[in-house]
């Protein structure tokens, strides 16, 4: 797949719609920002055109199947060798990694929490992450993390990446242009955007959300890489479609000014200085991008006679371990849709699971919640800790008359992981942590009646 773009240079903030992708899921793309800057037949040429340097950028190891190997071939003003000088360490205290065991005193328990508030100093995409969760070990390579971002100010002269994981991000309130090596991205609330573990980024508030900033979700994926769920019976279509899945067309920025390089490796941030931007890809080819998706293209599937599927049915996409459909972690929705199924509790029933669940709320209302869980607001239910629909939610279900129902206005999502999550310090001491959250249950009275007049 091919696609031209115009040489942008300097590149700068513009409207929301004036970016093009290339669409589909894994596929393998070629894009050039400037004519005939892509070598054909070859990878690497003893000259590349315009005085570029060819290099590789690998996601996966060189010798891994065809189905899982990934890499893409970057065309660049400068090779990476050039876009660090010396590191020195960089303190970002919010971020942390796992293993991350607790150093609070919060008791176990099933948790939630309004929206984070944005911070009044001036704080970037990176600056502004708060790590809610950690699970697994990242130096191992298994296990996620799960962050909220509040920014307010763009990333200008500086860059940064990520060597310990991939990163999905979930805006719940603000545009966010995010130009990586491989091009633009405008991702708003209800799309989403996956950063590869490696790749040079950095992020721009395009529309300002709550309190003049954004503020959003991000999974740090430490284990195999995201990628869509097998289909089983469902078949070919459905669910999310490989189509909808959209890849930036190269773009670069050719900057002689200071710059700052950041890089988190192992748990622990790093800063170099440069004296350019190291966004200077012309032209790429390869398997091993970017990518954003809008979430409003997922194709629910469900039950249209009686009973509740699992909720793995709205599973986006899955990091899979080596134990078949036992996730390292699954980005899961519970998007609009209707609700048909005859003689049902239609809400998520309650359970207990060997998952451990992360959940956000993008907009609108949870099914099983009535109130308390706003968008912006998150919830962590640890594996084995019951949880499901509040007390009001339950009668309300319960007693409701069973016709075609839409549920509409709503996006909530779950970053689930077969590994306990670990609560960060800030988390357990979050100023907006609702220490009446167990109250929500306290209605759900003793129903029990053992005579034959309480069988159906």
């Amino acid at each position: 797949m091919t696609d031209h773009n115009e040489p942008t240079k300097n590149a700068e903030k513009g409207g929301a719609n004036d970016l093009r992708y290339m669409p589909g899921f894994g596929n393998d793309f070629e894009t050039e920002s400037l004519p005939d800057a892509l070598p054909q037949g070859q990878n690497s040429p003893q000259k590349c055109a315009y005085g570029l340097y060819a290099e590789q950028l690998s996601g996966s190891p060189f010798t891994a199947p065809r189905g899982t190997n990934e890499r893409s071939w970057l065309y660049r003003i400068r090779p990476s060798v050039k876009h660090n000088g010396r590191f020195a360490a960089l303190d970002r205290p919010f971020w942390k990694t796992a293993p991350c065991l607790n150093d609070h005193s919060l008791a176990l328990g099933q948790l939630r929490w309004d929206p984070v508030p944005m911070p009044k100093d001036a704080v970037d995409f990176i600056s502004g992450m708060r790590t809610v969760t950690t699970a697994g070990d990242a130096m191992t390579q298994t296990g996620m993390a799960s962050h909220v971002y509040v920014c307010n100010t763009d990333m200008v002269d500086d860059y940064f990446f990520n060597a310990d994981g991939e990163l999905l991000i979930v805006p719940e309130s603000g545009t966010l242009r995010i130009f990586t090596e491989l091009g633009m991205m405008d991702v708003a609330p209800l799309e989403i955007a996956l950063i590869p573990r490696g790749m040079l980024f950095k992020v721009s508030i395009l529309e300002a959300g709550v309190d003049g900033g954004a503020r959003g979700y991000v999974c740090e994926n430490y284990g195999a890489k995201f990628t869509l769920p097998e289909r089983g019976p469902i078949g070919a279509n459905c669910l999310a479609n490989p189509r909808d899945f959209k890849t930036p067309v190269a773009a670069y920025e050719d900057k002689e000014t200071p710059c700052r390089v950041l890089v988190k490796w192992c748990g622990q941030f790093h800063v170099t200085e440069i004296g350019h931007s190291p966004l200077d890809v012309v032209a790429w080819h390869g398997n091993y991008t970017p990518f954003k998706y809008d979430l409003r293209t997922f194709s629910p599937v469900g039950a249209i006679l009686f009973d509740h599927p699992d909720p793995s049915i709205f599973t986006v996409m899955t990091a899979p371990t080596d134990e078949a459909g036992t996730a390292n972690v699954d980005f899961v929705i519970f998007p609009p849709r209707w609700m048909v199924a005859e003689n049902t509790f239609r809400p998520p029933w309650y359970h207990r699971n060997i998952m451990s669940e992360f959940m956000g709320l993008i907009c609108g209302q949870y099914d099983a919640k009535e109130e308390g869980f706003v968008p912006g607001g998150m919830s962590l239910h640890n594996m084995m800790l019951a949880h499901g629909p509040d007390a009001y939610g339950f009668d309300k279900a319960s007693n409701a008359e069973l016709g075609p129902q839409k549920l509409d206005g709503t996006m909530a999502f779950m970053f689930e992981t077969r590994y306990p999550q670990q609560l960060t310090k800030f988390a357990a001491e979050l100023e907006t942590l609702q220490d009446d959250y167990l109250d929500c249950w306290s209605g759900l009275e003793r129903k029990f009646d053992g005579t034959p007049e309480g069988r159906p």
